[in-house]
């Protein structure tokens, strides 16, 4: 199984639209709050050289195989997140 994390910031409209547009397609998901998480996210800028948000991290259960996705580095629009995400928890 494999587990979607999603990094955003409060008051983000993005983030906000993008966690809609994840409840609407019925991907579920695990907020994390950049301020909250901010060793996770670190490390999550320190892999992608990329500081935006919303960032999606992709985590396989039971292994440390993880993949990263950044705004303006692997999609420039939400809806292309919310197919990427789909093809890799498909």
């Amino acid at each position: 199984m494999k587990h979607v994390l999603v990094f955003t910031m409060d008051g983000c409209p993005h983030c906000s639209d993008f966690k809609d547009m994840l409840t609407n397609e019925g991907i579920e998901y695990i907020d994390a709050d950049i301020n909250e998480n901010e060793e996770e996210y670190n490390m999550f800028v320190k892999v992608t050289d990329n500081e935006y948000v919303p960032a999606i991290m992709i985590i396989e259960e039971g292994t440390t195989d993880a993949k990263f996705y950044a705004p303006d580095r692997d999609f420039q629009e939400l809806e292309e997140a919310v197919t990427l995400i789909r093809e890799q928890i498909a």
